[in-house]
């Protein structure tokens, strides 16, 4: 019998602090204006003391437990996708397995901006070969760590926050219908970290120099993107036995409001079926889509039967896509049956 990967749990947590353009305005040279008209970002939230990628992905895994009707101990598998994990090791789904009291396995994925969906793909494959009955898939980043702020570039693009979903095994179709992954590593210094790592440990000359802090080429990336968005959703629809004419909700990675018009334009999806947050978050990397589909479930615009297009690239250069039918129900409006799904992380150290 067929064993089918449904999303039956989703949460969000976003730092507090917010950063607006007019802020970016008072740090480095560059306008509202600018911004807006190059990215679509008026704001983004920005992780405090205590913050961590651990505090966010707990925050966020708690209300998507809650919603999935489950507690820890009921899962089976934890992936955490994130490139800014707590620490170079332990992995930061070790700290979620153990504050969320869960005794399963949990490891990261790091595939950059891709990394929700390269690990959602994964969990389905374990949930669908009847190794584990629900799987926690988290993205979650705090960019702001590794950010130059006096890069005005890339400083003014990214933010922090985690998004997650619980998949659950079920006969019923649906769930993650279809997917496809990629890769390209012929030029990774299109966006990257250059030190920290084997190839170039830190330095005093390589801190001196900013090297610890993202770089990226922004016209190279930009032409990646609006190249591969749309034929990775092509391909993940067709392994779905699907078009883009048949999906009711197209939730593309939030990294530049020009791509995801590229993107849709060459899919045929109309705006009104274009879920587009990046206004209030900026690129939260692997973050977005999970964030993006929680708020898309708050405003209504997602229902039982709901055929749900993702896609995402990112730096490696990555790029992945999926295709969600959605069966779970989804009820009144979080907001009128509990706290708004905006939370705060807790203190470093808190449910561990």
């Amino acid at each position: 019998m067929s064993r089918y990967s449904a999303i039956t749990g989703w949460g969000m947590c976003v730092p507090e602090k917010v950063l607006t353009n007019a802020d970016f305005e008072r740090m480095v040279e560059t306008s509202d204006e600018w911004i807006t008209s190059r990215t679509g970002i008026k704001e983004r939230h920005i992780a405090g003391p205590g913050e961590t990628a651990s505090t966010l992905a707990i925050a966020a895994a708690r209300q998507a437990l809650e919603r999935a009707g489950i507690e820890g101990k009921d899962l089976g598998l934890i992936i955490v996708a994130t490139v800014c994990a707590d620490y170079p090791f332990p992995s930061t789904a070790n700290l979620v397995q153990h504050a969320l009291g869960a005794q399963c396995g949990a490891f990261d994925m790091q595939a950059a901006c891709s990394g929700f969906l390269y690990a959602a793909s994964t969990a389905h494959q374990f949930i669908a070969n009847g190794s584990v009955k629900h799987a926690l898939v988290i993205g979650v980043e705090v960019l702001s760590r590794v950010m130059d702020y006096t890069d005005r570039a890339t400083c003014v693009l990214f933010g922090d926050g985690a998004g997650a979903v619980v998949l659950s095994a079920s006969e019923e179709p649906g769930g993650l219908l279809g997917f496809t992954i990629g890769s390209d590593g012929a030029r990774p210094e299109l966006l990257w970290i250059p030190v920290g790592g084997s190839a170039e440990p830190i330095t005093h000359e390589a801190l001196e120099q900013r090297r610890q802090y993202v770089q990226m080429q922004g016209s190279d990336v930009f032409k990646f993107a609006t190249r591969i968005m749309g034929p990775a959703m092509e391909e993940a629809l067709a392994r779905a036995g699907m078009t883009a004419a048949e999906m009711d909700l197209f939730i593309p990675h939030q990294a530049n409001l020009r791509i995801i018009e590229a993107a849709s334009k060459r899919l045929g999806v109309p705006p009104e079926k274009v879920f587009v947050n990046i206004e209030k978050y900026g690129n939260t990397s692997a973050a977005a889509i999970p964030i993006a589909l929680c708020e898309a479930v708050e405003q209504g615009r997602v229902f039982p039967g709901a055929h749900l297009g993702m896609v995402a690239f990112g730096a490696g250069l990555t790029w992945a896509a999926a295709v969600v039918k959605w069966t779970a129900p989804v009820g009144p409006r979080a907001t009128e049956r509990e706290e708004a799904p905006v939370t705060r992380a807790e203190p470093a150290g808190v449910g561990s």
